[in-house]
């Protein structure tokens, strides 16, 4: 992931910027005419940036801080910007129990298992759960498998919080994500697959695959557990990459869905870049470009990516000497 040059001024002052990125590079930049050129394209994929499920929790801990002190269990969502943003108002962030100061907590929007939130209780805190919906829809899920007496294999992240919330309730699983994984799988009569939320519709299939022909004798049952917002950014992302010359991907260092959306745009585009803020953007990925596109995770906040829009327009004029104007 790129870094950045930081600064408020770049935006006011985007030659200034430009300039001084080639002479560091010992790259000097020529700017062509642009009069009479083409406009540069800015696209934004068609869905992008926070879904409802991180919505709702911000709300919930922004409601719950003004009356109480509160702390978090973890992440609420994984986004640097939105971390910060909590803590400013006073939100605590905690990573263990025992470094919770405040009567009550909150479960992140990744959600907890019920061992897990029954412990938390147990110590004397009160929870608030700011579960996603369609996170708790994943736990009723393999709940079900694991009643109707299947082996239940997660798709996932290993050590993510996701994930250890969906398996933290049970006394057998297994959790894959590579081909490899599959292959350490032990055979079971019935196999029953879920996935972490936020994966690639196309890479969980493509394991279900895996598990099916390794086990031709097994019972195999797939429950799709990804969400909608999931499916939406990845199938926009794949329109956004084929159109674009470059494609940036905004969104947390930490966020898994954000780096299956690098993956996927990848796929599609040979120029793909993962920032976080505006000020992990490069001048040099604008060069000799007509179509930029531009989609984030669904933990960026609005704000950011119209901030990220903004100097992909100042660096792309000032490199191209031609009008940038963002399609929407």
């Amino acid at each position: 992931m790129a870094t950045g040059d930081g600064g408020a001024g770049a935006l006011d002052n985007p030659r200034l910027v430009v300039n001084n990125y080639f002479a560091m590079q010992s790259q000097p930049l020529a700017v062509a005419d642009g009069a009479g050129g083409q406009p540069l394209r800015i696209i934004r994929a068609q869905h992008l940036g926070m879904c409802f499920g991180v919505r709702d929790a911000i709300a919930l801990a922004h409601q719950h801080a003004a009356t109480r002190p509160l702390t978090i269990l973890g992440d609420l969502v994984h986004n640097a910007t939105v971390s910060a943003d909590l803590q400013a108002r006073g939100i605590a962030i905690a990573h263990d129990l025992a470094d919770v100061n405040t009567s009550t907590v909150m479960v992140t929007a990744h959600g907890a298992s019920e061992r897990a939130l029954a412990e938390t209780r147990a110590r004397g805190f009160e929870v608030v759960e700011a579960t996603c919906p369609l996170v708790h829809v994943a736990h009723k899920a393999v709940r079900a498998l694991v009643r109707d007496g299947y082996h239940p294999v997660i798709v996932g992240q290993r050590g993510h919080v996701e994930v250890r919330g969906l398996t933290g309730d049970l006394d057998h699983f297994d959790v894959v994500l590579e081909d490899a994984d599959v292959l350490a799988l032990e055979p079971h009569p019935r196999i029953g697959v879920a996935a972490q939320t936020t994966q690639s519709i196309v890479k969980v299939r493509h394991i279900v695959d895996l598990i099916k022909r390794r086990f031709p004798e097994s019972v195999v049952r797939f429950v799709d557990t990804v969400c909608r917002p999931t499916k939406d950014r990845q199938i926009a992302a794949v329109d956004l990459a084929r159109q674009s010359d470059v494609v940036i991907v905004i969104g947390g260092a930490n966020s898994n869905n954000t780096r299956e959306l690098v993956q996927t745009c990848r796929r599609h585009c040979p120029h793909v870049y993962h920032v976080q803020t505006y000020a992990d953007l490069r001048p040099g990925w604008f060069v000799n470009v007509r179509t930029i596109g531009i989609t984030a995770g669904t933990s960026t906040p609005d704000e950011i990516i119209d901030e990220v829009d903004r100097r992909i327009r100042a660096f792309a004029e000032a490199v191209s000497g031609r009008e940038a104007v963002t399609d929407r």
